[in-house]
């Protein structure tokens, strides 16, 4: 079962609830769209994280950006976090719909990720045990994620995709692309899916980025598009700081003339230090 949200997300569920009326009686008009403004801010505010975890060597940054037409919240989300062993985890997400629902089922995907991360150490393990515990919910959506954890003794990073878009890299040395790894299906959507693992040893200096759909595919784009630019982005930013390396990839997303919510997460690193 899903864990008990933490009175910040009861915040969140409020705003849900007033979005929801606010659905109910739309009208068409300015006060609608200012409304919709207001509340996705509100409620990316609650939902997501204030602050994202960083280690030295590892510095972190995201953006998020909602959905531009309609009284509509998106499942998009981005969360990062510290684990018992020392190392960190991240995880990136997209929950199909863009309603209330979706965005409720967001949170407990967010959670659910966060809680399984906490015992199981594999990523594709991390992405199986959170796959069959959103199955055990009644609830017919499903959500694509990426989850990431950052291994600071061996300098590495270990990711599992759950039928999202994939990640992508760039190095100091010039080195930069699109990770090509299996995956799996989405979470929520097939009993015992199973998640294979990339390993990515951090030998050079460079930045580990993660988007969701909504940066990379649109009407103006295909997804191969999409990834094509941001991984450009990425190597032309390789020594930039994460926050504006962040902002620049989010600008890809308005060149592809997209009208989903959109998320980026950024892992910048450096070279793997000396062994001792």
């Amino acid at each position: 079962m899903i864990p008990h949200r933490s009175s910040r997300s009861a915040t969140a569920d409020d705003l849900l609830t007033r979005l929801g009326r606010l659905t109910a009686q739309a009208r068409e008009g300015a006060e609608l769209h200012q409304a919709r403004v207001e509340l996705a801010e509100a409620l990316q505010r609650e939902i997501l994280p204030a602050s994202l975890p960083a280690l030295p060597g590892l510095r972190t940054a995201a953006r998020y950006a909602p959905a531009r037409h309609g009284l509509s919240v998106g499942g998009d989300w981005y969360d990062g976090f510290a684990l018992p062993s020392g190392a960190l985890g991240f995880s990136i997400g997209d929950v199909e719909g863009h309603d209330v629902e979706a965005a409720a089922f967001m949170g407990q995907v967010r959670i659910a990720v966060r809680a399984v991360a906490a015992s199981a150490a594999d990523p594709g393990e991390v992405l199986r045990r959170a796959n069959e515990l959103l199955l055990s919910v009644d609830c017919d959506l499903f959500a694509t994620c990426t989850f990431v954890r950052f291994d600071p003794v061996a300098w590495e990073i270990q990711s599992a995709r759950a039928g999202h878009v994939p990640g992508l890299w760039a190095t100091a040395d010039g080195a930069y692309g699109v990770v090509e790894d299996e995956g799996g299906l989405p979470l929520g959507m097939l009993p015992g899916s199973e998640y294979p693992v990339t390993r990515r040893p951090l030998t050079a200096a460079g930045s580990f980025v993660l988007v969701t759909d909504g940066v990379v595919e649109g009407p103006s784009f295909p997804i191969e598009g999409g990834l094509a630019r941001v991984a450009e982005v990425i190597r032309a930013g390789v020594d930039t700081e994460p926050g504006a390396l962040a902002a620049e990839v989010m600008k890809v997303a308005d060149s592809t003339g997209h009208e989903d919510d959109a998320a980026v997460l950024v892992l910048r690193h450096d070279a793997a230090p000396p062994r001792t």
